[in-house]
Order: C-alpha cells, then sequence, then structure tokens
C-alpha cells in the first residue's frame, strides 16, 4: 500500500527547499530540485528544453540578479501519488518584484531516484 501522505510530505518540503533557495538567490540550490540528468524535461513559453544544464543555463540567463528574481511563492493545488515512485503536481507560482508580480501555473512530474524526490519534467505558464 502507497503511503500517499508521506509522499506528499517529502514533495512539499523538496518545494519548500526550492522555493527558499530562490528566495535567497541561490539559483544553484533551486536547481537541485531538478533531476540532474540530459533527459529533464522542462516547457516553459519558448517550449521545450531538454537536459538539467541547459535548464540551469536558461534559468541565469533569464534571471541574472536578485532583483529579477523577486520572491517566489508556491501555492500547491494538487498532488497526485502515480506510484510508489511517481507522482504528479499542480501549483501556481508568483513572483514578488518591485515593477511587477508576475504568475502563472506548473505541473510536475516528480520521481522518486536513489531514494530523492526529483523533479523529472515541469511544465510552466505564465
Amino acid at each position: 500500500m502507497l503511503d500517499h501522505s508521506n509522499i506528499e510530505n517529502s514533495i512539499r518540503l523538496r518545494l519548500k527547499k526550492q522555493q527558499d533557495s530562490w528566495n535567497t538567490g541561490d539559483i544553484d540550490v533551486f536547481m537541485q530540485t531538478y533531476w540532474n540528468d540530459p533527459q529533464l524535461t522542462f516547457i516553459g513559453s519558448r517550449g521545450p528544453t531538454y537536459g538539467w544544464n541547459q535548464t540551469l543555463e536558461n534559468y541565469k540567463k533569464s534571471y541574472p540578479d536578485s532583483k529579477a528574481m523577486g520572491r517566489l511563492h508556491f501555492d500547491i493545488l494538487e498532488t497526485e501519488v502515480l506510484a510508489h515512485d511517481a507522482a504528479y503536481v499542480l501549483g501556481k507560482y508568483t513572483l514578488y518584484r518591485e515593477s511587477d508580480e508576475p504568475s502563472g501555473y506548473f505541473t510536475l512530474l516528480w520521481r522518486k531516484i536513489d531514494n530523492q524526490w526529483y523533479i523529472v519534467s515541469d511544465h510552466t505558464s505564465g
């Protein structure tokens, strides 16, 4: 039997760490929540990006400093445990910056790899 609440809590903790690292301006730690693999998929407004390294590069290019990064807040709207090593998360993000407040939605596919939960596919729309 799947321990849904334990899986959900583990993923929520990973997302909290991701949010906190963003808010301290540390994209490298923020990226530790993503699967460090060439098969990582990130789909954003410019279409799909493949691979952890390219995703990191895109984040650093789009958010070159803490002013551009702003303050990130996640709202988790739905978590569905698919298997003992897979889960789906639907959420909303908001960036609080001096001049604007962009927000949008994301769907994340999580996999448990080497006893740790990682985002293996991220589809974010603004």
